[in-house]
């Protein structure tokens, strides 16, 4: 079974189809990069995935499931769509509790999970100091907090510097390596290639390409390969 299955997905707004038919699936101990333009219809997609929105048509599960049939949702998928979205008067330790609370899990994860993402020394601190790295570390820290089978990740490298993208990178390949699935989107090529071993390309709420990032990069460059995603993404209609 595959561990995300997304089929013939479309989302419409009135007369605006904001996904048009998307179809892939993810596989267990496989980074997937969900890569396209901004306005690809990523975070629609995403969102339906996650219950968030409703599919006009199509179907988008997790382990065979729709999230919102999952006994244990926050045990299965870890979702960080949003760094933004923290009380700024709430320490991040704090905010992890409220989390765990809600959710019925272990406190003593808590502590793991600020280790695990470098905010051990600053888990005192209210959220309203926090660069926006340091928000995203702590996104993923609440992402991680069930200690999930399936991470949905949308452009989490916003606000890391260099240092914290390798960090992230090494994050997502030892949870996949231990037999994870991470669906990660992304509109930066450099971003994704870096860790993705499957590649789902978008354009305009449709699927240009799907496979591994081998197949479908091949003996071309990546800067000719992004030309070519480039060209095809925009002649979508």
């Amino acid at each position: 079974m595959h561990a995300i299955e997304i089929s013939g997905l479309r989302k419409s707004y009135g007369t605006f189809d904001a996904v048009s038919d998307i179809t892939f699936s993810a596989r267990p101990g496989r980074v997937v990069g969900l890569l396209g333009p901004n306005g690809a219809g990523k975070t629609t997609t995403l969102h339906i995935l996650l219950g968030l929105a409703s599919a006009s048509a199509g179907t988008a599960t997790v382990q065979g499931r729709a999230y919102a049939a999952l006994d244990h949702p926050e045990r299965v998928v870890g979702a960080l769509l949003d760094a933004g979205g923290l009380h700024p008067g709430r320490s991040a330790r704090d905010h992890l509790r409220v989390l765990a609370a809600a959710g019925g899990l272990d406190p003593r994860r808590v502590t793991e999970v600020l280790e695990l993402v470098g905010l051990d020394r600053a888990g005192g601190r209210r959220v309203r100091t926090y660069s926006l790295g340091m928000r995203q570390r702590l996104g993923l820290a609440a992402a991680l907090l069930g200690d999930p089978q399936v991470l949905v990740l949308d452009e989490p490298a916003n606000g890391l510097d260099p240092a914290g993208m390798r960090w992230l990178r090494d994050v997502l390949r030892t949870f996949a390596d231990d037999g994870g699935t991470v669906l990660l989107a992304s509109h930066v090529l450099a971003e994704v290639t870096q860790v993705a071993d499957d590649l789902v390309v978008v354009g305009q709420g449709r699927v240009i390409a799907d496979g591994s990032l081998a197949e479908l990069v091949g003996d071309q460059s990546l800067e000719d390969f992004y030309l070519e995603l480039t060209a095809a993404t925009e002649g979508v209609r």
